[in-house]
């Protein structure tokens, strides 16, 4: 296809500028021409008479043309947020200012890319020196930059025969997160984001942590940390109330290798493993913990020294959000090495991976024995529910059978493997993906509460 044909086809679909005509114009000349058709049965219609009424329905229209507004006059602006998180809905307003003496039939397109979803074209009227707010939603389904270029306008002229079409450059980037849904969750209510999933969440020992207040006794509390004080001076049982010992550190890890573009029911597994790390942080950071995060596939992809304090999140959110599933295996062993140099203090290390692949490392068992001399190590993954679903169905043919065997062969090997790395003191588990920040996060306060740190 020659590039004016190309041009000429971009036109048609809704790009660049043009003048195209509307249905309107194209039943009308059709209507002209059946007419005269019609009348050349009865009447002899000659060839100059054909020609010059077609010359008048082309001059009309081309009047209708030069009264309709002008494309210099028609101002056309876009109101997005310049930061999404991915899987959520959001408005995006497009504004359309007419300062014309003229109605104005618009139809409208944004340039998004095309993984966003979003339902176009747009149609309304702007009235005469009216400026218009037009409203679409748009999802993004997957973390990254991305820049939007243009907007594209078609109105149609006065009468309606024609329509002009022009593209607006307004360059606007956008930067799609994760889905900070759980967090938000988390940092809201944290009891109620545990108990919600089902967790229960360990009580610390008696007389572990900091004092935190004094409270009304009720019915569950230890009697031992009554105090005895204020309750005679109130005349109303009053007990004290201790929090774990802030300042702990807490090291998050996240896979970024091949097995982790396994696609899950929302995202894949690197997505549910970025939300759950972040989720984990909010938690750590909110009771005054140290947090630190790597993002590593065959290399180290992204490193945050660790810090505490709420703004230290949004410091990890920027660093991660955008790191992708690399086509190599992931590298344990030199993730590990890296870590003993970099992390001199003692800390919870929570490794998100895919579990059926880290088993097999035999190479990075040797340099994991090291790290847990010295830090409490902690596995979670996203569990394979394809893999446990085959080995729960029912089975009727042979077909069935076998693969219902080997499934069931599969769970066996992985448990056997993890008995195995767990008597070195290496803890793993898996977790649906609807579950796995709440898991994490759970592991977390249990881990606190009970002094191990």
């Amino acid at each position: 296809m020659s590039k004016s044909l190309k041009n000429l086809w971009g036109r048609f679909l809704f790009q660049d500028k043009g003048i195209l005509p509307t249905r309107k114009l194209i039943l009308l000349h059709a209507s002209l021409s059946l007419i005269l058709i019609i009348s050349s049965f009865f009447f002899a219609i000659s060839w100059p008479i054909i020609f010059l009424l077609n010359g008048f329905f082309v001059l009309f229209t081309l009047v209708d043309i030069v009264l309709s507004p002008s494309k210099k006059a028609v101002k056309v602006t876009r109101v997005l947020p310049a930061e999404m998180e991915r899987g959520i809905t959001y408005p995006v307003q497009i504004v359309v200012d007419n300062p014309t003496d003229q109605d104005m039939n618009c139809t409208l397109k944004d340039g998004v890319p095309q993984s966003f979803l979003r339902s176009f074209p747009i149609k309304g009227l702007v009235e005469r020196g009216v400026r218009k707010k037009f409203t679409y939603h748009t999802v993004a389904p997957a973390r990254g930059d991305y820049k939007i270029e243009k907007l594209y306008l078609r109105y149609k002229s006065r009468i309606g025969l024609w329509q002009k079409q022009m593209a607006v450059e307004q360059v606007f980037s956008v930067k799609v997160i994760p889905d900070m849904t759980e967090t938000k969750q988390l940092l809201e209510n944290a009891q109620r984001f545990l108990i919600h999933e089902g967790v229960n969440v360990r009580k610390q020992k008696s007389g572990v942590g900091e004092f935190a207040k004094i409270r009304t006794y009720v019915v569950g509390d230890d009697p031992r940390k009554i105090n005895w004080r204020q309750t005679a001076k109130l005349q109303e049982v009053m007990t004290n109330e201790f929090e774990p010992e802030h300042g702990k550190y807490i090291t998050i890890l996240v896979d970024c290798g091949r097995m982790m573009g396994a696609e899950l029911k929302k995202g894949n597994r690197l997505e549910r493993s970025i939300e759950a790390a972040l989720t984990v942080a909010a938690a750590a950071l909110k009771k005054g913990d140290y947090v630190a995060v790597l993002a590593f596939s065959k290399k180290v992809k992204a490193y945050v020294p660790p810090a505490k304090g709420m703004p230290h999140l949004q410091t990890i959110l920027q660093a991660i959000y955008n790191v992708q599933v690399d086509a190599a295996e992931s590298n344990y062993a030199e993730v590990f090495q890296y870590l003993q140099l970099v992390q001199k203090k003692r800390s919870l290390i929570l490794l998100f991976s895919d579990v059926k692949t880290f088993l097999y490392e035999e190479s990075a068992l040797i340099y994991l024995k090291k790290v847990r001399q010295k830090h409490l190590f902690f596995m979670i993954g996203v569990e394979d529910e394809t893999l446990i679903s085959r080995a729960k169905e029912a089975s009727n043919t042979l077909e069935e059978t076998m693969v219902k065997g080997i499934a069931q062969q599969q769970i066996l090997i992985k448990k056997r493997e993890k008995t195995k790395w767990e008597k070195q003191g290496l803890l793993m588990m898996e977790a649906r993906e609807e579950r796995l920040a709440t898991a994490a996060v759970s592991h977390y306060i249990d881990t606190i509460n009970r002094g191990l740190l």
